[in-house]
């Protein structure tokens, strides 16, 4: 059998491509440069291709080169799950859990969900880690995180999915608003030029034009918000009105504030909140307990709490 690349030389050869800096990816790596470099070339030769262009002032990776890394980093990651899925054997629900979560779920629905899993599984220890959802994907597929909690729809090929449930986006605006005197606005009413947007790479944002059908339509002016509580404030200012997820609403994201929620006509802007892991995960039992406590904070859109709600903010 021909000889295989090793895993140590496939890494070498993705820190190379992340930092297109030889000193840097030797860093990354904890060894020499002269390591790092005579590991590449002896991967360039089994493969009989070339990975990485190199002059005195560049580095760039060869389009070969590219397609390798893709395939080492999902090789990698599978090497992890199999570390890992001999150190969990027969013991299920213990030892540490990476999850990520994207700004309009984590700091809403992961409280109550760490509050029931530390009560249900004390042995199972849970890091948290908040960001977009390009790169918490990214984050999985590679082993850096165990599961993401994303909203769909989103480009999630070749993952485990799980869907937990949907919610409705509603309205916000001040109580004066001509977006809010409606009790019940439908999105055809909603004027386009006063929608306040999140920044690019946010899904709310896509979430909300869609929905809403507007394409790129919405918010001519350009203002956009970085954050839930900006687009808060943004609203409060009487900048123009948006759409929040109804359970940012349901906690307390419009508190101290005078901003207030409507819920909008069917059919609404929704969401659906979802959890991914690689396929390969040794973590299948976790997977499943996690997902069935997140099913259970699933909010549930009867009238009387709707009108509840819309009350109380």
């Amino acid at each position: 059998m021909s000889l295989l690349p090793s895993l140590r030389q496939l890494s070498y050869l993705i820190a190379v491509s992340e930092s297109l800096n030889f000193t840097q990816a030797a860093a990354a790596c904890h060894v020499t440069q002269s390591t790092l470099s005579g590991g590449i070339q002896e991967l360039e030769r089994l493969l009989d291709a070339s990975l990485v262009e190199r002059d005195r002032h560049t580095v760039r990776m060869t389009p070969v080169g590219e397609a390798v890394v893709d395939r080492a980093r999902s090789l990698i990651s599978m090497a992890k799950d199999l570390v890992e899925h001999a150190a969990q054997a027969g013991r299920p629900m213990t030892g540490l859990l990476r999850l990520g979560a994207i700004p309009t779920i984590a700091p809403y629905l992961l409280p109550p969900l760490l509050r029931i899993s530390r009560e249900r599984h004390p042995s199972l220890r849970i890091a948290l880690r908040e960001d977009q959802t390009s790169r918490l994907l990214e984050q999985v597929r590679g082993g850096d995180l165990d599961f993401a909690l994303i909203a769909l729809p989103y480009d999630t090929d070749g993952l485990k999915l799980a869907t937990l449930f949907d919610e409705e986006l509603w309205l916000i605006a001040l109580a004066g608003d001509a977006a809010a005197r409606l009790v019940r606005p439908r999105v055809e009413q909603l004027d386009p030029k006063r929608m306040l947007l999140m920044e690019e790479g946010h899904c709310l944002r896509t979430h909300t034009l869609t929905g809403c059908g507007l394409g790129e339509r919405a918010n001519p002016g350009g203002l956009e918000a970085s954050s839930v509580s900006t687009l808060v404030q943004m609203v409060e200012e009487g900048l123009g009105f948006g759409l929040l997820p109804e359970m940012a609403i349901r906690s307390g994201a419009l508190n101290q504030t005078t901003v207030i929620a409507r819920p909008i006509a069917a059919p609404a802007p929704r969401r659906t909140i979802a959890m991914v892991a690689r396929q390969s995960t040794a973590r299948g039992v976790e997977f499943d307990a996690v997902a069935a406590i997140a099913r259970s904070l699933e909010p549930v859109a009867t009238p009387a709490r709707k009108r509840r709600l819309r009350q109380s903010v």
